[in-house]
């Protein structure tokens, strides 16, 4: 097996590991508390990288740098909202929808054609989310879910922000402002449900933060050793990863509708994968894992 696959895999069993912290911690940590130790934590770290990279914030740009990381904070909150409501299986099947928002949104925004292939797909994935959120038998999963399609959405919004900032903006730069702005975004969301983590739960949100580095670092080197094509295929082993810690530690057995709709789904994104990746993708897979 090739070393980029092996490493794609490694980073979808390490990210899986962090979305598991976050539901251990979630049900007596608010969601927004846990992002903001996340990106914190994840703001000093970069910082530092950024240091002994010897890379300068930039003059210029700021409010496009501000946008991005709005637009991430706001997907990285409602994305922990959902992990700590709906199983972490159905939460990482829709978090894997921001490809397809993110060529909606780059038809409608930056003006590019869909191919028939396109076309084609995005009817199924729409047809799978509508499974996920089952509106047909309407309860509170159904506005948790439609939270976890909001993630997508705004994590799609980032990517487009990131195309156009990639081109004049280190890679640190963007990131640092991506958490440094979830941080702030957090603040007052936790304000007046704050609540003072234990030793342990400490402990869990210190590792949700290095852990995700730590994700995003052999995610990098993964794209550095393959095709971006491979390594996004394989990592839908993820959704397989989620599913097995929510079964483990908290008895989460999908049922029929999840399983069909996170077929049509992943059916989708892969058949958008297996034609030239646009770059506006491939943008949209990253962001999702920043």
């Amino acid at each position: 097996m090739k070393n980029g696959v092996l490493l794609a895999i490694l980073s979808s069993l390490v990210f899986s590991i962090m979305n598991a912290l976050v539901k251990a911690v979630s049900f007596t940590i608010p969601a927004a508390e846990v992002a903001f130790f996340r990106s914190i934590i994840g703001t000093v770290i970069i910082y530092f990288m950024m240091r002994h990279s010897k890379v300068a914030f930039s003059t210029e740009g700021i409010p496009m740098l501000a946008t991005r990381g709005v637009l991430g904070a706001l997907y990285l909150i409602a994305y922990f909202y959902t992990i700590s409501k709906i199983p972490l299986a159905d939460a990482s099947i829709l978090a894997h929808l921001s490809p397809v928002f993110a060529i909606i949104l780059a038809a409608v925004i930056l003006k590019e054609r869909m191919s028939q292939q396109t076309i084609f797909a995005l009817p199924l994935a729409v047809a799978g989310a509508i499974l996920l959120v089952k509106p047909f038998n309407y309860s509170n999963y159904s506005v948790y879910a439609l939270v976890g399609i909001l993630s997508a959405l705004f994590a799609s919004g980032a990517a487009i922000s990131i195309r156009y900032l990639s081109k004049k903006h280190h890679a640190y730069e963007i990131v640092f402002y991506f958490l440094a702005a979830a941080a702030l975004v957090s603040i007052p969301l936790m304000w007046n449900n704050f609540v003072v983590p234990t030793p342990l739960e400490l402990f869990y949100l210190v590792c949700i933060g290095v852990v995700s580095l730590l994700g995003q670092v052999v995610l990098t080197k993964a794209f550095t050793h393959e095709n971006v094509v491979v390594v996004e295929v394989v990592r839908y082993i993820g959704i397989v990863f989620n599913a097995m810690w929510g079964f483990l530690f908290w008895t989460e057995i999908p049922d029929m509708l999840t399983v069909l709709g996170g077929i049509l789904i992943i059916s989708a994104c892969i058949a958008l994968s297996r034609k030239k990746q646009s770059p506006i993708v491939e943008k949209a897979k990253l962001a999702k894992s920043s």
